[in-house]
Order: structure tokens, then C-alpha cells, then sequence
């Protein structure tokens, strides 16, 4: 072991000390959650060592834990927690329909027009169906490839997150779902060209994150996604955009971003409203094999797929809350402090890359300058990321262990600022034991530019005066029921 790493496992043992010694009560929590829930934990995103905070209340854009002490959450829950911990109109919402009843044993005003919201927003929707989380919705939306397709092969893409059993971060895990899936590199464009061509008779579907976010906010290439949509045409083959965290980039997603529209695409997260969610949908010809109208109709069952909380705080959110104007603040908001944030570890010659788009940045602890795949982060250096995560504790901003972010409404430019300049201060007082960056003569990732003229409301062979009225319509005999 060098004097530089032996410099910094000292460092790191005596933050993990600190945090140790000032959260004696999430300790205890911990350990009694041992007692009945594997490593005392539910959902593996959130453990991290010695032992994760355990959190008690929010509102705004704050969070205290058990301890006590309280944190600016740049954690966002994910990308879920959009609207912050306490927004009054979807509080409001969700009251209503608590006071409506809940478990009504059948459909609810509401999810029409959420499925109306959704369809309205995003260019590759013409129907949509609900689904309770994000990996179901992608679970779905493969099926459906499946079956309308014939074959059985799926693309998936090395280094990408589709759901809890869709994983496949360093190649995939032992409990994935059992498709069988091919695997891509991540905008390699002409090797994945040449795999699309070579598989082009199984291959049912294309199944891609156009910004891949479990390894930290590396977008696509732009011209990676055009290749992806002009192949797939080719070979007839299905082409999924997973935006359960991208949709959030844009009033019409990553897709109204790069301008280019998929076949079918995944929703979840944010879009209920800080409830559980997920949604898949697509062309029309796609999504009209669940008719059930139909003869030999494909059955979609959930229980909570339209639960009237979520199906009322999602109309709340995406009705009321999240405007276009609000939306574009916050992504811009996002740019600004990811640039910030490079420029401070340009400035103090450290090994640290700030990637993403909008709201949504990831951090990277590498020498390289260019992160375009999972293969420019083979010398990454996980305890930086550890030591970054427990020092921003201590100056009261709470991110993600692996190194993530996701800004929330609730967050503005003096919490941006402030930890902005934490992590000046981390850069400075850490510098000893924080590597330097390689110069490799690559440039960084630029994020496509936003397409104007996308955003658009989009019902095929539907004149939307007339949709507009049927809404009105349907709004007052909604509210004359309730």
C-alpha cells in the first residue's frame, strides 16, 4: 500500500469514527433492525457502512435523523422526492382522497386523468398503463416485445439499472429476471451496431436509459441514441427508452431532449407524486394488445396498479405543481452547480468528475476526463466517494453514498451555494489525499441541448380543442362527485 492510500484509510477511519460517535441512536436502530430484516435492511440503495442514518421526519427541502441533527437532502430520494418532503397541494390531494376512502374495489376518477397527464406529456405515449414501481413497468414493457415481436432475445446494456431485478452494474447479478438477455456496451455505437445486425432475427427489444443512472448520470451519446432508433426500425425490433429517472429532464422527458422517440417507454418515481408509481406505454398498435375489449387480450393485474393516493397526488403533481417554467429552473439550476462543482476540481487538481444532465449529477472518483461508460471508471476509487459522503454529513448535506444527487423543487440557489462551497472545502482540506487527474487530451461530455418546439401535447388523430373540452368536462363531473 502506497503513502497516499495509507494517508487516506487514515483519513476515512477517523470520519467513520466521528460518524460513529455522533449517531448513537441510528446505531441502535440498526441493530434492532438486524433482528428481523436481513442486515437489518429492506432496500439495499440505502445501506451503506458502518451503518445508515436513520431518518424521522422532512419538510422542504430538510431531513433530521434520529440523532437529531438535520441535512440539506440533495439525495432527493432517488430522483422520487421532485417536489421536496411537504408540498401543500399534493398533501392536500392525497387528504381528499384518504377522506373519499381508499381500497374502493374499483376505478377511481383520478387515473384517467393522470393516464390523460402522462399521454399529454410524453411523445412515444399514446396509451399507457400504471404499474406500482419502476421495474414492474420495465418487467411489462419487455413482455410486451415479447409477445408482439415473436422473439426472445432482449439488449440491455452493461453498466444500466432497469428495476430490482433488472440490474446490470458490473455485467448483471444472480436474481435477475429470467429473459434472456444480450448484453451491449454503452454508446459504443458501431459495436453496437454490428450486434443489433448480427442478432437482428431474436431480438425482440432494445432496452436503454438515455442517460444510465445507477452508474452515475453518464448520458448517451447523442448520436448513440440515433443509431439505437434507426437500427431498431430496421430490424423490427421494439426500442424502450427507461425513463423512470430521465423523464424528469424535460417537460417531454430525454426523449423530448435528444429529439428522438422510442417505440414504448418506462416511467416511475416522481410521477406519483412522491407515491409509489411506475408506468410503461407506447404506440397505440403496442399498447392496444391489453384492450380487454379484445379477443385473446394480454391481462395486466395489480392490486395497487391504480390506487386512488397516488393516482390523486400524481394528478395534484403533474396537474398543479410541476409547470414548465418550475421544471426548466430546476434543471438549469442542476447545469450551473454541476459546472461549479468541475470547475472547483479543475481548480484544486483533484481526481473527482461531476457527470449528468439537469437536476441529476453524478460523481465520479477517477482520473479520467471523459466518462462515456462504465469502462472509463476502472480506476475508480470508492473510498473517496465514502470520505466525500460522510464529510458533506458533517457540514449537513445529505447525498448519496455511491456518490449521487438529485435536486428536489425545495432546493435552491443558497442550498446549491452552500454546498458548493463545503465542497470547496473539502477539496482544499482533502487535496493530500485525493489523486490528481490523468490528462488524456479527451474532452468531456457535452449534454445535448434542449429541442425547442418538442413539448408538445400529443394525441394522435384527436383534435385538441376537442380534448381540452372533454377534460373540462370531465374535471366538473369529477368535482360534483366528490
Amino acid at each position: 500500500m502506497s503513502s497516499d492510500d495509507i494517508e487516506l484509510e487514515h483519513a476515512l477511519d477517523a470520519a467513520r469514527r466521528r460518524y460513529i460517535q455522533a449517531h448513537p441512536v441510528s446505531l441502535e436502530s440498526a441493530e434492532l433492525a438486524a433482528s428481523f430484516m436481513p442486515g437489518g435492511n429492506t432496500r439495499t440503495v440505502l445501506f451503506h457502512e458502518p451503518f445508515p442514518l436513520r431518518i424521522v421526519s422532512g419538510e422542504g427541502c430538510r431531513i433530521r435523523d434520529a440523532d437529531g441533527f438535520g441535512y440539506v437532502n440533495l439525495l432527493g430520494e432517488y430522483t422520487a422526492g421532485l417536489f421536496g418532503h411537504s408540498n401543500p397541494v399534493i398533501r392536500d390531494a392525497v387528504m381528499q382522497a384518504l377522506d373519499n376512502g381508499v381500497n374502493l374495489s374499483g376505478h377511481c376518477p383520478d387515473e384517467v386523468l393522470l393516464a390523460e397527464l402522462v399521454c399529454n406529456r410524453f411523445p412515444a405515449i399514446d396509451k399507457v398503463r400504471f404499474t406500482n414501481s419502476g421495474t414492474e413497468a420495465n418487467l411489462l414493457a419487455i413482455a410486451t416485445a415479447i409477445h408482439s415481436t415473436g422473439k426472445q432475445r432482449v439488449l440491455v446494456f452493461n453498466g444500466s439499472y432497469h428495476g430490482g431485478l433488472l440490474y446490470f452494474v458490473n455485467g448483471g447479478m444472480p436474481i435477475n429476471a429470467p429473459y434472456d438477455f444480450l448484453l451491449g456496451n454503452y454508446n459504443e455505437i458501431e459495436s453496437t451496431r454490428a450486434l443489433i445486425r448480427r442478432h437482428a432475427h431474436e431480438l425482440a427489444c432494445i432496452l436503454v436509459e438515455p442517460m444510465q443512472g445507477a452508474l452515475g448520470c453518464i448520458p448517451a451519446l447523442p448520436g448513440f441514441l440515433e443509431m439505437l432508433r434507426s437500427e431498431s426500425r430496421k430490424a423490427r425490433v421494439v426500442l424502450v427508452f427507461d425513463e423512470v429517472m430521465t423523464s424528469r429532464l424535460s417537460e417531454s422527458g430525454a426523449q423530448g431532449i435528444y429529439g428522438i422517440t422510442p417505440d414504448m417507454c418506462t416511467l416511475g418515481k416522481y410521477l406519483g407524486g412522491g407515491l409509489t408509481f411506475g408506468a410503461f406505454g407506447g404506440e397505440s398498435e403496442l399498447m392496444e394488445l391489453y384492450d380487454p375489449h379484445r379477443p385473446g387480450s394480454l391481462p395486466h393485474a395489480g392490486t395497487f396498479n391504480n390506487n386512488s393516493l397516488t393516482m390523486a397526488a400524481g394528478v395534484a403533481a403533474l396537474g398543479q405543481v410541476l409547470t414548465a417554467e418550475r421544471l426548466d429552473s430546476l434543471n438549469g439550476l442542476g447545469d450551473s452547480m454541476r459546472d461549479e462543482l468541475n470547475g472547483i476540481a479543475v481548480r484544486h487538481e483533484i481526481a473527482v468528475r461531476f457527470t449528468g444532465m439537469g437536476s441529476l449529477i453524478g460523481i465520479h472518483a477517477t482520473s479520467s476526463r471523459s466518462i462515456d461508460s462504465c469502462r472509463d471508471l476502472v480506476d475508480r476509487d470508492d473510498r473517496v466517494l465514502e470520505l466525500l459522503f460522510l464529510d458533506m454529513l458533517e457540514c449537513g448535506y445529505y447525498l448519496a453514498r455511491r456518490g449521487f444527487i438529485a435536486l428536489m423543487l425545495t432546493i435552491g440557489r443558497s442550498e446549491v451555494d452552500g454546498f458548493v462551497e463545503s465542497f470547496e472545502r473539502f477539496a482544499g482540506n482533502r487535496k493530500s489525499v485525493l489523486k490528481k487527474p490523468v490528462a488524456d487530451g479527451r474532452s468531456a461530455i457535452a449534454p445535448p441541448r434542449p429541442c425547442l418546439g418538442i413539448h408538445r401535447a400529443r394525441v394522435p388523430g384527436t383534435d385538441r380543442e376537442q380534448r381540452d373540452r372533454r377534460h373540462a368536462r370531465y374535471c366538473r363531473h369529477k368535482s360534483r362527485d366528490s
